[in-house]
């Protein structure tokens, strides 16, 4: 289940975030890969623990909870602090599946990655290149969203960032352990609770048909939930 979230930042905030990351100090971001995916990944990274990679992924994480979809979607138990990538000059991050499981640094914080996210900060005009794409059971979907938007996949999938030749790819990256872990429950869920927002300014509050579709979708939440 692919699923974008529309303006997790405003434009205001991305042109905030863009000066500070324009002037950030980069690194090479092979340094955080691991054994096999060095060999693929070249790009530019901030470093995780320094103060605007916290102060900026905890801005993040503040919208994140703001945003009913992401949490419909996700159902979130975990979220891995958000990190930061650049890509230019043709950077590019040749197929490979992420981690599964993943050490919070300095805390004793594991969380298992069943959802990836990336939160696009350049516009799409100003890079050539740079798709995401993700290998699904129907074929490969590329992605390339405008600044502030997001989106979600199962981190389960081969997935790659097409070589930029054009400007630069900025954005923020992260993933999520869900209280449902596996992504066709998931994906159940999410419909069905998609149809109850969707059904609810149309019947009364009382209504004994959207009363029972609630009450489905919390005894399946409930039947699949871990916490």
């Amino acid at each position: 289940m692919l699923i974008p979230i529309e303006g997790v930042l405003s434009s205001d905030e991305v042109r905030q975030f863009r000066q500070r990351l324009d002037a950030a100090d980069w690194q090479d971001g092979a340094k955080t890969a691991g054994s096999l995916a060095r060999a693929v990944k070249h790009n530019l990274q901030i470093d995780d623990g320094s103060a605007l990679a916290v102060e900026l992924g905890n801005h993040v994480l503040r919208r994140l909870a703001a945003q009913p979809l992401f949490v419909s979607a996700a159902l979130p138990r975990r979220v891995y602090p958000p990190k930061f990538n650049r890509y230019t000059g043709g950077g590019t991050y040749g197929t490979h599946i992420d981690s599964a499981l993943m050490q919070v640094p300095g805390t004793d914080i594991t969380v298992r990655s069943d959802l990836s996210a990336t939160l696009f900060l350049s516009e799409p005009e100003e890079y050539d290149g740079g798709e995401l794409q993700i290998d699904g059971p129907f074929g490969v979907q590329a992605v390339k969203l405008p600044a502030g938007d997001l989106v979600l996949y199962p981190s389960s999938s081969l997935h790659r960032v097409t070589p930029v030749t054009r400007g630069a790819r900025v954005a923020s990256f992260f993933w999520i352990e869900s209280m449902v872990r596996e992504d066709a429950q998931r994906a159940l869920l999410f419909d069905l609770d998609q149809s109850i927002q969707a059904l609810t300014p149309l019947a009364a509050p009382d209504d004994p048909h959207l009363v029972r579709l609630t009450g489905v979708y919390h005894n399946l939440l409930r039947r699949w939930a871990s916490t």
